[in-house]
């Protein structure tokens, strides 16, 4: 598939900005989700076999992009409970910032405080920039894992995992990879538990995600909440057995069909086209947008180094003007996120031209409006 091509599956309105937020579902998803629920409706007599084929789909997809063994994926209908699995699952200290996405932080205090096992250690980082010489300076002797963010959802800044990886020995590392997944082509090599949902740059919607861990991960972390799917039997009748050896121990339940098709449906897209063609794409968008804030003198924030960036720009105005800068995107129908004094711009290799100049119309209000 070419990148035209794969851009030419999605339908979204222009002036959608906030892919970092959701992504609008892709055209294949829409269709895979419509001719399943109407097999699900009418239930006719043997049908049912395709939502059994669709938990193998979805993880010989994930191994496709990540190049994790099909055995070392399953499903997790979010981001979260994968990091919960994670968190509650490990044994000593575990090395993160308190700003990371919460629910990083909050899992793993939540396993603190139930199990006592895990203990966070505060990494102390540079405006909430996770660099591999700050993990280096401030590793402890207790700590057995290190989580962290591929793509930070407040500053846009891409984490070096590689360079962790280096720095941290066997020690486990921990990826919330929701922020770049299906965008970034990071190297997966280096991390032991990757989770990601579906429902933004993969654009798959809510109730979609992935767990991937290495053989590592598979024998150092125990599945706490390991549910009946959980085990190496079909149905665990009159008797309770250990979880699986691989990563269906941390399955609680039976997953949905359907959620895991949407996914497969959408990761089979991005592999046809390749993520290198789809993050090229994406970082000439998002050159261009901050050329345009350069152009109307709209602070950036965030990084402008390719090496450091996905497709989230940060745009910070003085303080006074922030509510200019938003009134004047909702007014030319920029969808975007504002959060604590700070306007965010996701781009996606889809974002057209004519997005592009709803942007610049934008930024011309905005600019009449702060002089004025």
């Amino acid at each position: 598939m070419t990148i035209d091509a794969f851009i030419a599956g999605f339908a979204e309105e222009p002036g959608y900005l906030d892919y970092g937020r959701f992504g609008p579902l892709a055209t294949s998803v829409v269709e895979e989700t419509t001719a399943l629920t109407q097999v699900l409706a009418r239930a006719r007599h043997g049908s049912s076999d395709i939502f059994l084929e669709q938990d193998g789909r979805l993880r010989a997809a994930c191994s496709a992009l990540t190049g994790f063994p099909v055995d070392q994926i399953v499903f997790q209908p979010n981001t979260s409970q994968g990091i919960m699995h994670a968190m509650f699952g490990l044994t000593g200290g575990v090395l993160l910032s308190a700003d990371e996405f919460p629910s990083l932080p909050i899992a793993a205090v939540r396993a603190q405080e139930a199990l006592h096992t895990v203990q966070p250690v505060w990494l102390e980082t540079d405006h909430g920039k996770v660099t591999p010489g700050q993990i280096r300076d401030q590793l402890q002797p207790n700590v057995a894992a290190v989580a962290v963010s591929l793509v930070d959802s407040r500053t846009g800044y891409l984490c070096d995992i590689e360079g962790i990886r280096q720095v941290i020995g066997d020690r486990l590392l921990i990826v919330d990879a929701i922020q770049g997944f299906g965008t970034v082509d990071a190297p997966w090599e280096a991390a032991d538990v990757i989770v990601s949902g579906g429902q933004k740059w993969c654009r798959a919607g809510w109730g979609t995600g992935i767990m991937a861990l290495s053989a590592r991960a598979i024998e150092q972390l125990t599945p706490v909440f390991s549910g009946f799917t959980g085990t190496e039997e079909a149905e665990p009748w009159g008797e309770v057995p250990p979880p699986a050896p691989d990563a269906r121990a941390y399955r609680v339940s039976n997953p949905d069909p359907i959620a895991e098709a949407r996914l497969a449906a959408a990761l089979e897209d991005i592999a046809q086209v390749g993520v290198p063609a789809i993050n090229g794409a994406i970082a000439q968008r998002v050159s261009e947008v901050i050329d345009l804030a350069d152009e109307f003198a709209v602070a950036v924030t965030s990084s402008r180094d390719e090496r450091e960036r996905a497709g989230i720009v940060v745009l910070e105005p003085p303080a006074g003007q922030v509510t200019y800068l938003t009134a004047s995107l909702h007014n030319h129908g920029v969808t975007t996120t504002t959060r604590q004094g700070r306007v965010r711009l996701s781009v996606h290799a889809a974002t057209s031209a004519e997005t592009l100049d709803m942007l610049r119309a934008a930024f011309v209000s905005y600019g009449s409006a702060a002089s004025y």
